[in-house]
């Protein structure tokens, strides 16, 4: 492999494990999914002969989508199987990897119009999802504020907003929510994922990290969350990843 195709692979990883991830659940298995996809892609000579990080990322998108179609899932329990692999996979691709439906459907092996239809039903399903009681841990007030509006319009409770770690790690022990969404840098205040990690020793809860990097968080060297979104987001990226986290029961590894 020449070095430019090498380099464009490097960087094609975090958002092909970000995908892959929020697709199964947690790290190790997501992790596992993108190092078999990769591997399978490279033997079978069928990677994208234009040597652009976009044709790369996408062709990797479907070969993990291909090889979960293709493998063990675990089974939802009745009350969160309304949602399909392909309808998640739809989701997942749109609204977190920021793809256009023309794009996502030939990933996810499906027809423009078929995926479209998919997709939209989808979209009207999330406005059904199971309610969650949310901590918000965001050191940036206004930030904070629009994020409690969000997660309210998702359906979700928010039972504390938390500034800074201590705050973070006080407010998860009183009112153990069910959903954790952090910043990673909290400023002056300390680190998001040292808060989380200090929250996850005590009791299990699903994490969503938002950052304006991802790319710095999805590395794969060390223990990570499953389910990351990029500032700045859309709401409907939101309320598909809390979809996702709440339904999966993930934790960070």
């Amino acid at each position: 492999m020449n070095t430019r195709r090498q380099q464009a692979l490097i960087q094609t990883l975090p958002y092909a494990r970000r995908y892959a991830r929020a697709l199964t659940g947690n790290q190790s298995s997501g992790d596992l999914l993108v190092a078999d996809s990769l591997r399978e892609m490279l033997a079978s000579g069928t990677a994208p002969p234009r040597e652009t990080d976009e044709a790369l990322r996408h062709a990797l998108y479907a070969w993990v989508t291909r090889r979960f179609d293709a493998g063990d899932r675990p089974v939802l329990a009745p009350a969160f199987e309304g949602l399909s692999a392909k309808q998640r996979q739809l989701l997942l691709l749109t609204a977190l990897e920021e793809l256009s439906i023309e794009d996502t459907a030939p990933i996810v092996a499906l027809d423009l119009p078929d995926a479209a239809a998919q997709l939209a039903d989808a979209r009207e399903r999330l406005r059904a999802t199971t309610a969650a009681d949310v901590l918000i841990i965001e050191d940036e007030p206004i930030i904070a504020m629009d994020l409690e509006e969000l997660v309210e319009s998702c359906g979700h409770r928010v039972v504390g907003t938390a500034g800074t770690e201590a705050e973070a790690v006080a407010i998860a022990a009183r009112t153990h929510p069910g959903l954790i969404l952090a910043d990673i840098n909290l400023g002056a205040g300390g680190d998001g994922t040292s808060a989380v990690s200090r929250i996850l020793r005590r009791q299990h809860a699903p994490v969503i990290f938002v950052t304006a990097y991802p790319e710095r968080l999805l590395t794969g060297a060390t223990p990570e969350p499953a389910f990351v979104i990029t500032k700045p987001f859309e709401p409907l990226t939101l309320a598909i990843a809390t979809y996702q986290a709440v339904t999966g029961g993930v934790r960070l590894s």
